[in-house]
């Protein structure tokens, strides 16, 4: 395990949600935690970076941005002309210069800058000038793979030894609809996924379709770990969101636990939408009109009888964050119904209070308050493993 100085060993969670207090109110606001969260916790965790049609053909690339605004790291999703995906990093390695710009269909990847030339796979095949240069190319020439995997989740051969990676050869063929990317992970996706594929597995994922019209960017002046201590409890949906609160029947709401993940289980009430679930499913018989799915540690994978809404909380400063709104449609026919209705109006009154929270966790009256055993056990299992990954992942040097 890692020294931590003391300095930032700012909070302690107490298993015992009965017993337990809640981050100190210095953890949304300290410089010094926010860097030492991101350079500790993000790295180690798995983004979402898009989705398959990003790599959908024999030759094609993709640039993303892992978590622009904090990590911001370039990398590069090829699909080589034997039709192998690859995720890779999009630096060159002779001098760094970020290698593709623009989606599109290449033959091969080639330098702008002194013309090293590279496989779709990320095999360094050629640079000008250096004959005489010993043992090149060697495989630090090579562009690093990065781990990479998808939901629904996909079986990868060889992945063992690195955990969620694909093995040499990449991802052949058909891969899921999602997909999700770790600079270095902690553990496995299918440790992070699988819950949620147990639960909803069922959807027929490839029908959904991205509608851009319904997707949005909203800025928050708030810390990112606060946004996602609101969204991890439904305890203030009668005391905030209106609309959602008619929809849901605020009794019946309800939270479940997994390892690295959680569920909130949005029952409707009478007369509003639901889905209609599979005799397979374990929740065949219940009016769900929503399931509210947070993968650690900022992630977040909104199901609705219209389709999903996918939440990516992007840290940009110590109290300033990026939330993408990203939706996928299923059924046009359910859309602006129940729960999955009014989103942006539900996110512009999220981001109301969370906003006044921070301005009132900068009080020096206030510290740590304490957890509804009924009603918050999301955020305390958010804070605890928050905790576990800062302790326990050392730092980035």
């Amino acid at each position: 395990m890692a020294t931590t100085p003391d300095r930032l060993k700012p909070f302690e969670i107490n298993p015992d949600i009965a017993r337990a207090a809640t981050l100190p109110a210095r953890v949304y606001s300290d410089e010094s935690i926010y860097r030492a969260m991101v350079d500790r916790v993000l790295p180690a965790s798995w983004q979402f970076i898009g989705d398959n049609s990003l790599v959908k053909t024999p030759g094609q690339v993709s640039p993303v941005t892992l978590l622009e605004g904090s990590l911001d790291e370039p990398l590069l999703l090829t699909r080589d002309l034997q039709d192998r995906v690859h995720a890779l990093s999009n630096v060159c390695t002779h001098r760094g210069t970020t290698l593709v710009e623009k989606g599109g269909h290449e033959k091969r990847i080639t330098c702008r800058y002194h013309g090293r030339r590279f496989e779709l796979d990320g095999t360094c095949r050629f640079m000008p000038e250096f004959q005489g240069v010993e043992g090149f190319p060697s495989p630090s020439d090579h562009l690093p793979r990065v781990p990479f995997g998808t939901f629904p989740i996909a079986t990868i051969p060889g992945n063992s030894a690195d955990p969620g990676a694909p093995d040499a050869a990449g991802m052949t063929g058909s891969i899921g609809r999602f997909l999700f990317a770790s600079i270095r992970p902690a553990g496995p996706l299918v440790e992070l996924l699988a819950d949620m594929q147990r639960r909803v597995g069922w959807m027929p994922f490839d029908r959904f379709t991205h509608d851009p019209s319904r997707s949005r960017e909203y800025l928050v002046r708030a810390n990112w770990a606060l946004y996602c201590d609101n969204y991890l409890e439904g305890f203030h949906i009668p005391f905030v969101h209106t609309s959602l609160n008619q929809a849901l029947d605020y009794g019946e709401y309800s939270t479940e636990l997994f390892p690295w993940s959680n569920l909130q289980l949005g029952i409707a009430t009478s007369g509003e939408d639901a889905f209609d679930l599979p005799t397979t499913s374990p929740d065949h018989g219940r009016r769900v009109a929503a399931y509210y799915f947070w993968l650690f540690p900022n992630t977040m994978f909104n199901f609705y009888p219209w389709g999903l809404s996918i939440n990516v909380v992007r840290p940009v400063g110590v109290s300033l964050t990026k939330v993408a709104f990203i939706s996928y449609v299923w059924d046009e026919s359910r859309l602006d119904r129940g729960a999955g209705a009014g989103l942006d109006r539900v996110e512009r009154e999220d981001e109301a209070v969370v906003e006044a929270v921070q301005q009132g966790t900068r009080s020096r009256l206030y510290d740590r308050g304490r957890y509804s055993p009924t009603r918050e056990q999301g955020v305390h299992h958010f804070h605890t493993l928050l905790a576990r990954r800062f302790f326990e992942t050392p730092p980035v040097l």
